[in-house]
């Protein structure tokens, strides 16, 4: 999001140095006025190239991000807006855009370092998107993968105002191993999102709970509870697992060999952020994570048939090895 921040600073920075009339602006002057407010917003120097400027000053001058901005150049070397009193910060805004883009405020602030947005560039992206097509009318740019079947999705913003509120839940919940639904009260702590499904973490008779939202029948408000925030920190409580199955064990070393022709998208979309290459073949290239053994990180390595070889922990291989055993036979049958 570093980008993107350091573009917004700029464009206000270009938009304040023209609407100071009593000087004449240079492509150097707003170089050098850019380069000064991003050393004292980040604290650091950052250089800025000319055609990052005109790019900016062209970006400002389009309708890409709604501010037309009337910039001209006079005498063939200042800049200035042609129109008296024109700023980028004068852009009109209604009321329900006020409402809508609070409401999204709101929501990113739940991220970590809200205010820098780290790792929300697609999001940002995609948000960006979808105005421009309300806007012009045009078809969206970026297509999601989505599931319009996906069941238990009406349950989010309950879930969502129940966790702001600090608000207990009576949830009716029926996991694929039960014969029927069955009722519990649940301090819901975080929504997490994993594989395009829904899943809410919470505490039920002081035992971590992780309740898949596609399995929910019912949701309702317990009054007649007062909530436990446990204060978990879902970065930390999910650091050493892939997915959301998360066990009292400790993480281990998981040592496994990738096909050559495979590894490229492993390297640059790696299983867990403690990804490591430990060495690189004729054939294979070998990989090590330190993670959790649960099902969503057998389904991944699954996932990666022939092209996929498990070298520890021994228990692991075993387990892989069996699992492949099982589908032969299915196949030979």
């Amino acid at each position: 999001m570093a980008s993107n921040k350091n573009a917004l600073i700029r464009y206000k920075t270009i938009d304040q140095c023209l609407r100071n009339t009593m000087r004449h602006w240079t492509l150097d002057d707003l170089i050098d006025a850019c380069s000064d407010a991003l050393y004292e917003y980040e604290g650091k120097d950052i250089y800025i190239s000319k055609r990052t400027v005109q790019l900016d000053i062209q970006q400002m001058r389009s309708d890409k991000l709604g501010y037309n901005a009337p910039i001209e150049v006079y005498n063939r070397k200042f800049y200035r807006y042609s129109e008296e009193g024109y700023s980028i910060m004068n852009i009109p805004v209604t009321d329900n855009d006020v409402k809508v883009m609070n409401e999204a405020i709101q929501v990113l602030r739940q991220f970590k370092d809200f205010s820098l947005f780290k790792e929300m560039d697609g999001v940002l992206q995609r948000l960006e998107d979808s105005v421009y097509a309300s806007q012009k009318n045009n078809k969206p740019i970026i297509h999601l993968d989505k599931n319009e079947r996906l069941k238990g999705l009406e349950y989010i913003d309950p879930i969502y105002s129940a966790i702001q509120q600090q608000q207990v839940l009576k949830i009716t919940y029926k996991s694929f191993k039960a014969r029927q639904a069955s009722d519990m009260i649940v301090h819901p702590q975080f929504l997490k999102e994993f594989n395009n499904r829904w899943f809410i973490l919470g505490s039920n008779k002081s035992k971590h709970i992780t309740l898949a939202l596609d399995r929910i029948e019912n949701i309702e408000i317990d009054k007649n509870t007062t909530y436990i925030d446990l204060e978990i920190d879902a970065d930390e409580y999910y650091k050493d697992i892939i997915g959301v199955t998360k066990s009292n064990s400790r993480a281990q070393n998981i040592v496994f060999a990738i096909d050559k022709r495979l590894a490229p998208y492993v390297i640059t979309k790696p299983f867990h952020q403690s990804q490591q290459i430990l060495e690189k073949t004729d054939s294979a290239i070998i990989f090590n994570i330190k993670v959790q053994i649960n099902f969503e990180l057998e389904r991944m390595l699954l996932g990666y048939g022939e092209n996929i070889e498990i070298i520890q922990p021994e228990k692991l291989r075993k387990r892989i090895i069996g699992k492949f055993h099982q589908a032969i036979k299915k196949y030979n049958v």
